[in-house]
């Protein structure tokens, strides 16, 4: 069944809503000043149109409340919700995500694909480039899947790059991941990762829109997708970035929403690594391992009390292997971390190489979980 609450919302007011929120240039904020001024979707839409423009609603809104695309629209998304699978969620539904209604401009509604209950649990963002390099992809991927392993879900995109390697991480390891996307459900992008996005909600994770169903992709819509992630987050992890990347957006919104914003440092001739390197000189948090989110976030209960405390993944028997799970390292970058000798490090990255716990691509090591 549809997750959202009959008694609150009768078939009438959810298909009235649904009409207000396919309007032109009607986004969170004009749907909610229209609910309040009116006490429900279903009383805005009987108003004349006098009374709209006297709120500061242009004549297009009004116009469009009974054009056929409109009613068509709704009509489409309640047989929608009678799949199974296939959600939605109003913002003043009790099992609406409390750390996203705190956010100013909160989505109206949600559709989710997926296991909505997951919006509800402790969330870390992860974004970065969607030109994303090797060691940049197989560094989100390891971090997600430690982070999962934590007990955390990992939200993100959906995009190339970076965001897909950190949905794939998670479901790697078993754990759960949210998609949020910046087009409709039903008008899917990028096309590329629609087997991941099916194999999300197939496996007790979620896909999440804020948009009409048929909504296409759209310039404007990404920055909005953006500020989804960054408010269901407890913090939002940036992987790898140039300046212009739209992960900066991500973290910008973070950090204005109180979310705690990380970056993971890289060369400093590597052009993905220099948006990292601005977040971290505005303030982020400097992050070369898994602990030192874990360490940082170790206070999420106070956010989120309702959320199951995340069980820590057991320790590898082995202290390479632990710092491998955590990110890939070169040899020496091992020596360094775990203070033992090179010889002693190459050595036992022999053995476990031999016992397929771990492989080595490019000159750099990577932890396998089992």
């Amino acid at each position: 069944m549809p997750l959202f609450d009959t008694a609150a919302f009768s078939p009438c007011e959810l298909e009235a809503r649904l009409r207000v929120h396919r309007l032109p240039e009607v986004g969170p904020k004009r749907f909610h000043k229209l609910i309040g001024a009116f006490g429900s979707a279903s009383a805005a839409l009987s108003a004349p149109a006098s009374a709209w423009r006297a709120l500061g609603f242009p004549n297009a809104c009004a116009d469009a409340r009974r054009s056929p695309e409109v009613r068509d629209g709704a009509s489409a998304a309640l047989a929608w919700l009678e799949r199974p699978g296939q959600h939605l969620l109003m913002w003043d539904d009790p099992n609406y995500p409390a750390l996203l209604a705190e956010i100013a401009d909160a989505p109206p509604l949600l559709f989710i694909a997926g296991d909505p209950s997951i919006l509800e649990r402790p969330q870390l963002g992860m974004v970065g480039s969607r030109r994303a390099s090797k060691p940049g992809l197989d560094t989100a991927k390891a971090f997600a899947r430690s982070l999962a392993g934590a007990g955390f879900v990992i939200t993100s995109g959906l995009a190339l790059g970076i965001d897909g390697a950190a949905h794939q991480g998670a479901l790697d390891v078993g754990g759960q991941t949210i998609g949020v996307l910046g087009t409709g459900i039903e008008n899917f992008y990028p096309q590329r990762h629609r087997q991941l996005a099916a194999a999300m909600s197939d496996q007790g994770s979620a896909v999440v829109s804020e948009f009409p169903l048929d909504a296409p992709p759209q310039a404007s819509n990404f920055p909005r997708r953006n500020r989804i992630i960054s408010g269901l987050s407890l913090g939002v992890l940036v992987v790898e970035a140039s300046v212009a990347s739209g992960s900066l957006i991500t973290a910008r919104l973070a950090a204005e929403q109180g979310r705690e914003v990380y970056a993971i440092p890289g060369s400093i001739h590597h052009p993905g690594a220099r948006g990292c390197h601005q977040l971290i000189r505005d303030g982020a948090v400097l992050v070369e391992t898994v602990e030192h989110i874990l360490e940082a976030l170790r206070g999420w209960q106070n956010l989120s009390p309702a959320a199951p405390t995340p069980t820590l993944p057991s320790k590898p028997r082995h202290p390479l292997l632990d710092l491998l799970l955590a990110a890939p390292h070169t040899s020496e970058a091992l020596a360094l971390s775990s203070g033992w000798p090179l010889p002693k490090v190459l050595a036992a990255l022999t053995e476990l190489e031999l016992d397929g716990r771990i492989s080595c691509e490019t000159g750099r090591w990577f932890g396998r979980v089992p």
